[in-house]
């Protein structure tokens, strides 16, 4: 994959508004209130000194993990050290050897940073109830296959002059290359279904491909194309230094001809060869409606909601802390969803890439069954100089390589990741808040033609998406300058959703439930003639204010973590719910209907 930037910049929003722009973007990403720090961006890695004691040591049990092919284990570790502090930490680290050898380049003429690499996830050792008066405990943690071996390490001196006392014995799963965490996504058909994965194997050692079929039918295999990227598709930091780990290799097919709403089985696999395969576990899914297809339909959609941890590690509970809340009520009501729209800020990996592969395994019980389509937001792609329409640093680094590679998506162009999907009644115009969607741009022309090319008689539902507010918001840095959205965006765009009469907006990047009334130039209007937006930014990151006072505009407000939800079985009327994470019970809800 080529690195971003280089080949020329978006254009630039007037000064003021740019400067207004990137001081929202700012705000939203919490770093008024310190919740905005990625955990693993506490530890101050590059400054790790390595000081081995021989009366400390960390034991790691057990030494194999995923003998049965379970691609998550939890594992034990037992230490001690002669003096406890409330500063010491336990590290997991992947591959197990991180000393300065495994550095990159030259350090020059000094000596360099004896440690390079963050570890994946860390836990303070006096989680352990009486470590600081023995000085001896015990954790747990849960580790997933990530393609490399692990170990444990002690530090004491905090995160921030962390010192390395103690390293454990080696474990890995019994095969870290295994094909893991299969991820559904509608491909550029509306009867093709794509399947993307990951696993250690390049295509020099294995054929990867898919198997499947109708049940009762004869499975066919479908090949698979693989990418990878390097550091250097990167463009900044910590993604190209203490963020980096090896992607491995990630693979996607293409299964075509789909007969509309069959159920499919599926197996992901990996022949070698020698004529072995190394098979996945089988999964199923529903093909999706034809376009017009009068049927029952829900489509889930939220934005922002990152990854935790369940075994405790990273602090995570203060930085998305309703992720897996989000995660968990999905898989509760999995048999009642058809599609997943996750509107940016997908992993808020923030350039530490071990953790993509922790949101993958995460989620996988929503991805493996239903299609689970992306929208880019701040967290993927912003960086200075990179092509973002934004000069933030929210990716880490990132610039959407690792997102685009990980997760498929119908776009023309990787990089512009705005696409057009149908689905049966529904049409789903997604923008890039990332990249220029102003007048006259590339995206905007994309924009007038997906919702303005689909025959409402048979599609009657049409639904706009994006990451940023660019319709209406009352979040408080929004509504602080009375703008109530990104600047430029409503006086770009609003021509746009009148003329072609989009029913619903969706975004998030605003950390909070919010809905409108049908909407034109802050003016409530009756259906038909204005756009209801809908702020699902509460998928799991910290919550965001509103403003004191609601406008006009703004029917409903919710300060809480949940997610809404699309439901059609008719031309006649669309349902909308918005269900809170904690319990998936229903708090707000509205009913569109035509003629």
């Amino acid at each position: 994959m080529r690195r971003r930037g280089g080949g020329g910049s978006a254009p630039r929003l007037p000064l003021l508004l740019l400067a207004l722009a990137v001081a929202v973007a700012a705000c939203w990403a919490g770093r008024a209130d310190g919740h905005g720090a990625h955990p693993l961006s506490r530890i101050s890695i590059h400054r790790a000194r390595v000081a081995l004691d021989a009366s400390a040591a960390v034991r790691a049990s057990p030494d194999l993990l995923g003998s049965r092919g379970e691609d998550t284990a939890w594992v034990t570790v037992e230490f001690k050290i002669p003096r406890a502090s409330d500063g010491d930490w336990i590290g997991v680290f992947s591959p197990s050897n991180f000393n300065a050898s495994t550095c990159p380049g030259s350090h020059g003429s000094g000596p360099g940073p004896a440690i390079c690499s963050a570890p994946i996830k860390y836990q303070f050792a006096n989680y352990s109830s009486a470590y600081n008066k023995s000085g001896k405990g015990a954790l747990r943690f849960q580790l997933i296959n990530q393609r490399q071996d692990f170990s444990l390490a002690l530090f004491t001196g905090g995160l921030s002059n962390p010192t390395l006392v103690a390293v454990s014995n080696r474990i890995a799963f019994a095969n870290p290359k295994a094909p893991v965490y299969p991820r559904l996504a509608l491909g550029k058909t509306w009867n093709e279904m794509t399947v993307t994965w990951t696993s250690g194997y390049g295509t020099s050692e294995a054929h990867p491909f898919v198997q499947w079929g109708m049940k009762g039918s004869s499975p066919v295999h479908a090949p698979a194309d693989t990418v990878t990227f390097g550091r250097e598709s990167l463009c900044g930091e910590p993604a190209r230094s203490v963020g980096w780990r090896d992607p491995g290799f990630i693979h996607t097919a293409f299964l075509k001809n789909l007969s509309p709403e069959k159920e499919y089985y599926y197996r992901i696999g990996h022949m070698l060869h020698d004529g072995k395969v190394i098979w996945g576990k089988p999964k199923s899914f529903r093909a999706p409606p034809y376009p017009g297809q009068k049927s029952l339909q829900r489509v889930v959609i939220f934005g922002d909601m990152g990854k935790d941890e369940r075994d405790g590690s990273n602090e995570y509970q203060n930085y998305q802390p309703a992720s897996l809340n989000t995660t968990d009520a999905l898989i509760r009501d999995l048999d009642n969803t058809d599609m997943v729209f996750h509107i940016g800020d997908i992993s808020y990996a923030n350039g530490y890439l071990s953790q993509w592969d922790q949101f993958t395994q995460q989620v996988e019980p929503i991805t493996s069954r239903v299609p689970y389509m992306l929208a880019s937001g701040n967290h993927e792609r912003d960086f200075p100089n990179s092509g973002s329409l934004y000069n933030g640093t929210d990716s880490g680094g990132e610039c959407g390589v690792p997102a685009e590679a990980m997760y498929y998506a119908p776009t023309e162009k990787r990089d512009n990741y705005w696409y057009a999907m149908d689905y049966g009644m529904f049409r789903f115009c997604v923008a890039d808040s990332e990249h220029d969607w102003r007048e006259g741009t590339e995206q905007y022309r994309f924009l007038d033609r997906c919702l303005g090319s689909v025959d409402r008689a048979r599609q009657p539902w049409l639904v706009f998406i994006a990451h940023r507010v660019l319709g209406y918001s009352s979040g408080f840095f929004y509504g602080y300058d009375g703008a109530f959205a990104e600047p430029m965006a409503r006086r770009s765009l609003e021509g746009l959703w009148r003329r072609h009469r989009v029913d619903v907006a969706f975004y998030g990047h605003v950390h909070q439930y919010e809905r409108t009334c049908p909407v034109y130039q802050e003016r409530c209007v009756p259906d038909g003639r204005g756009t209801v937006h809908v702020v699902v930014g509460g998928g799991g990151s910290h919550l965001s204010n509103f403003t004191a006072v609601a406008p006009p505009w703004s029917v409903y407000r919710e300060m809480d973590y949940g997610f809404g939800k699309l439901t059609a079985s008719d031309a006649r009327s669309l349902q909308f719910e918005y269900r809170r994470s904690s319990d998936g019970k229903v708090y707000d809800s509205f009913t569109l209907h035509r003629d």
